[in-house]
């Protein structure tokens, strides 16, 4: 205990949950080792300070520790920023540069969201935790190196397994032992402790009295869902500091700086409702697919019959319970004198007679239009003449129109021969 209390002291530790206490405890029994360490917690929980512990009180403690923010480095220069680069080996690589694990050989190295690193860096990666060998961006000599690595993320592990975003054999290579920092909703007791050391520091800073909070503030304050956790605290505290004159602070000053509990529903939650949405919607577009269906099949009946009839529906209870739900009423429209329906067999026999039966599946009923068939080629350049028309020859403006750079449209033009000055 006197151990963990030295600890917290010299790294700035505030905090006597058991999730706390646990996850210190087994940092100091992983550090005389050299097996790797995965920290994980939500974001904002001070996983930075596991492996600096780790390392410090490791026989690595004299020996480089750089700590690597995976998730700030761009895709195209995280391998070289790591594993450093041979002169000419890029655009830009005007001179040989050493990586990280070459300059901490010896020490340690922390991967802070280890879960953002690409799939391409993941195998490196995980070659230098198998064989401590690595090879320099556009280099062909294998490097020899001595790191420990500790990692740390925010990222659920398993899902990201499951969506092929990290690999499962670079997983367990860095979770030899796992230590998890719980969130700050699930350590009540050291909310307040916190608050009241992060009060003190800003008061300090800003030269104020620091900040006292009564017994409905301290009430809210623990009751609070931290999403943002410790991080989210400070700024808290920090804002208040600042912005509020009255150094004692009740629960309703308190909740002006807190977001409405409302907007922080779990991301699973609205994941949820949102594939619920979407599946009303296909529900409702099914629905609405089949009752065309269910119509038109009524429509051809209702046809067939009038054909039957010379023209007119027979007076059955089916015709009219068939005129009533296409049109609404007992009586439909007149048709319009420009309206023109034309009946088409799909296989035509040499003279045409009615079927006898109700099927008319061999039959569609079409609107008569002439269109003169274009092919895809003959669309294109009939869209480039148009645009160049309307922009007088412009090709930059007719390039833009047609969503494509000018370079492209010059080609087209001589490609297709089409002269400029004919199509203004």
């Amino acid at each position: 205990m006197e151990q963990l209390q030295a600890i917290k002291q010299r790294f700035g530790i505030i905090g006597m949950s058991d999730g706390l206490n646990r996850a210190l405890e087994k940092s100091l029994r992983v550090a005389a080792t050299d097996i790797s360490v995965l920290v994980t917690g939500e974001s904002g929980v001070g996983k930075e300070n596991i492996p600096k512990i780790i390392h410090q009180n490791s026989p690595r403690k004299h020996a480089k520790y750089i700590a690597v923010n995976c998730g700030a480095i761009p895709e195209g220069t995280i391998d070289s920023e790591l594993f450093g680069h041979e002169k000419g080996a890029f655009t830009g690589a005007t001179s040989t540069r050493n990586g990280y694990f070459e300059v901490a050989d010896g020490g340690t190295i922390f991967l802070d969201e280890v879960g953002e690193l690409p799939l391409a860096t993941q195998v490196r990666l995980l070659r230098v935790l198998e064989t401590g060998e690595f090879l320099k961006v556009g280099s062909s000599k294998v490097q020899k190196t001595n790191v420990r690595i500790v990692a740390a993320t925010n990222v659920e592990m398993q899902t990201a397994i499951q969506k092929n975003k990290f690999r499962e054999d670079l997983y367990y290579r860095l979770s030899t032992v796992e230590i998890h920092l719980p969130p700050l909703r699930k350590r009540p007791e050291d909310i307040p402790l916190l608050f009241r050391k992060f009060a003190a520091d800003f008061g300090q800073k800003y030269r104020m009295p620091p900040l006292r909070l009564d017994e409905t503030a301290q009430q809210l304050l623990v009751q609070y869902h931290w999403k943002g956790n410790i991080r989210q605290l400070r700024n808290v505290a920090e804002q208040i500091s600042v912005l509020e004159k009255e150094r004692e602070i009740n629960a309703p000053t308190l909740r002006a700086y807190l977001p409405e509990m409302g907007a922080q529903l779990p991301a699973v939650v609205q994941a949820k409702e949102k594939e619920s949405d979407f599946s009303s919607e296909r529900e409702i577009l099914y629905k609405v697919l089949f009752d065309m269906k269910s119509d038109l099949n009524d429509l051809k009946k209702l046809t067939l019959e009038m054909i039957n009839n010379g023209g007119n529906a027979s007076a059955t209870e089916e015709s009219k319970g068939l005129i009533q739900k296409i049109y609404g009423s007992e009586n439909p429209p007149a048709a319009e004198p420009s309206e023109k329906l034309t009946l088409i067999e799909n296989d035509p026999p040499n003279s045409f007679s009615p079927p006898a039966s109700n099927d008319l599946d061999r039959y569609d009923f079409v609107e008569a239009i002439e269109e003169e068939p274009l092919s895809l080629l003959d669309k294109e350049i009939e869209m480039i003449k148009r645009a160049l028309e309307r922009s007088k020859g412009k090709r930059k403006q007719a390039a833009a129109e047609l969503g494509i750079s000018e370079r492209t449209l010059y080609r087209k033009i001589k490609q297709y021969d089409l002269n400029e000055d004919e199509t203004v």
